[in-house]
This record gives structure tokens, C-alpha cells and sequence, in this order.
């Protein structure tokens, strides 16, 4: 029997010597382990598409049917929330520990403004699946989704304005440095950004094809993107070119594993989570990747890290993985 593609079951039709030099990134196995991972019981089999902490006690996961959980405590108890929708969500973001927001399918974006024990719905202004969701503050705030939907706030998503992206291509994730520089990633490769608020987009080429997952910033000028079958583009000049840093396949497989979510914690420091339930970490900004083995195979959608040693993954089967990690050998 063939092997779903993530895409399907995802639910969804800084380092200037690597660039000078032309150097890829390097994929390793090693015995030592990267983290200490533990699974938390989230009270639901759905699938978690995403998960969002504001620190190491509150955090929040979506997921398919209209599932919402939250932790008061570190994810030692995970609680339902009532969405008041039935729609598959796809992200989380919280602005402080009480005003959140998340995005799903049908143009849905829910508001809540006592810690997510309760949410309302927004009139979003479109009927597009909506991906991706990111908010500066408790005024600012973007979201993206299909056909190349780009939609910004600026009074906490009482009005959401549509921005004209330039791209029909599906919008999956989008992170924002500050109120005028933000990047957007998606299908067949895209790349945009904005400096002046997303009122104009620019499409980057990244002169390849592979679907585009997820897009972090570690300060204004470093940032990755991650994406299917190892797609992996680094930024060093604040998104004004991208290089293809795309993985190898370790060992003997089929090909690279399709990689949904990066973060970093700190500008060396970055963790990537995606299919098979592959955690990937580097302490060197990306020159090395480490893969932590893993015997729970279940793929992960979300990622957050509220401080640098401890974050949580989301994804199949109401899965959520604390990680907490472990400082690296010293030389």
C-alpha cells in the first residue's frame, strides 16, 4: 500500500559562511540524545495541526473538528475548550496570556480574550482556508491561507483587511519581525515578504518547486523555511534572498522526510519537527542538523518554544510532545 502524502494528511491541498562559502547543511544521527521528549495526554484522538505556548505553564492546541485544548499547568492537564465550531482549525496564536486567536478552514478565525477558556467568531471576509496566523500584539496581526489569502489586522480582528499578495498559491505559515516586515510561505516554492506592512508583497525566488511549510525568523536578518521531501531555505539579509540549505536523505529511505516546523530559540539554536514524528536540532545556526531518534513514528504539525530549553509539539492521533532539552557536550 502506498504512503499518504503529508500534504494529505497535513489536512492542506545565521550563518553568512554558509552562504558565502556554498556549504550545505549537515544530517546526522547520534546516540546522544538532543532532548528529553515526553507524550502529554491532550483527552483527544484529532489531529493537532497546531500548538502555541505564551510561556512554560499556558499553552493551547487546535485541531480537526473544531478541537481546542489548553494547559494551565505545563501540558500535566490538558483541557477541551468550547469553539463553537465544527471546522478542521489549523493554527494558534496567542498576543499576551489572555487574547488569542485561530485560523481554520472556510475562512474561520476564532478570538478569545480570557486565556482561551472561551471563543468568538470574526468575520474574516473570506471563505479561503486559512493556514497560518501571527500577531504582534493584541492590535496586529496577520493570517494566510488559500489562493494566496493575506489578511492584516490592526485592531485585533474586529476588521481584517484582504492585502493583495500577488500569488495565487496556497499561504501556510507567516512571521512578522516588527509592524512592516513580515514573510509568507506556501506552495510551488513561494516566498514573499513585506516592508512596508504587507501593504506591497514580493515574491522570492527560490527556483524550486517543493511546498513550503513553515517560516521562522530568528532576528530581523536570519530566518528559515521549511518544506516537503528536506525543503529547507536560509535567509540572512532579512528575507531579500533565499538559499536552498534543502537536507539530505539520511542513510537509506526512500527520500527526505517532509518537514513542517521550524523554530529557533536562540540565533544558534533551532529545533524542526514534520513527518514520521522527526525532531531535528542544531546548535551551531544550521550548519549541523541532529536528528533525535524517535519510536513513536506519528507525524507532528505544531512547534513552540516559550524559552530556550523547553517547548511542545503537536500532531496525529491528539499527540502533543514536551521537550525539554539538554545543553550539548561541550568539545
Amino acid at each position: 500500500m502506498s504512503r499518504k502524502p503529508i500534504l494529505s494528511r497535513f489536512g492542506w491541498a545565521a550563518v553568512s559562511s554558509l552562504v558565502l562559502f556554498g556549504l550545505w547543511p549537515l544530517l546526522a544521527e547520534t546516540a546522544e540524545p538532543a532532548a528529553i521528549q515526553s507524550v502529554q495526554e491532550s483527552g483527544t484522538r484529532a489531529p493537532l495541526r497546531g500548538i502555541y505556548f505564551h510561556d512554560v505553564l499556558a499553552g493551547w492546541a487546535v485541531g480537526d473538528g473544531g478541537t481546542i485544548v489548553r494547559t494551565m499547568d505545563g501540558g500535566r492537564h490538558w483541557v477541551p475548550a468550547f469553539s463553537g465550531t465544527r471546522a478542521l482549525l489549523t493554527a494558534v496564536h496567542f498576543a499576551d496570556a489572555e487574547q488569542g486567536w485561530v485560523v481554520g478552514v472556510n475562512g474561520t478565525i476564532l478570538r478569545s480574550t480570557d486565556g482561551g477558556k472561551t471563543w468568538t467568531r470574526q468575520v474574516s471576509g473570506t471563505q479561503a482556508a486559512l493556514f497560518g496566523v501571527y500577531f504582534l500584539n493584541a492590535e496586529k496581526g496577520w493570517a494566510v491561507g488559500a489562493s494566496g489569502t493575506v489578511l492584516r489586522t490592526d485592531n485585533g480582528g474586529m476588521h481584517w483587511s484582504d492585502q493583495n499578495s500577488g500569488t495565487g498559491a496556497a499561504l501556510y505559515a507567516i512571521h512578522a519581525t516588527d509592524e512592516t516586515h513580515a514573510a509568507a510561505v506556501g506552495a510551488l516554492g513561494a516566498i514573499l515578504s513585506t516592508e512596508d506592512g504587507g501593504q506591497t508583497w514580493q515574491q522570492q525566488d527560490t527556483h524550486s518547486a517543493a511546498t513550503l511549510f513553515d517560516v521562522f525568523f530568528s532576528d530581523a536578518s536570519h530566518g528559515w523555511a521549511v518544506g516537503n521531501v528536506g525543503a529547507m531555505f536560509q535567509t540572512i539579509d532579512g528575507g531579500k534572498r533565499w538559499i536552498d540549505r534543502t537536507l539530505p536523505c539520511l542513510g537509506v529511505c526512500p527520500r527526505p522526510l517532509d518537514l513542517i516546523r521550524i523554530r529557533f530559540t536562540t540565533p544558534e539554536v533551532g529545533w524542526i519537527v514534520g513527518e514520521r514524528g522527526v525532531v531535528y536540532r542544531t546548535t551551531d545556526a544550521g550548519f549541523n542538523w541532529v536528528q533525535q531518534n524517535r519510536a513513536d513514528k506519528r507525524s507532528l504539525f505544531g512547534l513552540s518554544f516559550p524559552e530556550p530549553t523547553q517547548g511542545w509539539a503537536s500532531g496525529e492521533q491528539g499527540t502533543i510532545l514536551h521537550i525539554k532539552a539538554v545543553p550539548p557536550s561541550p568539545n
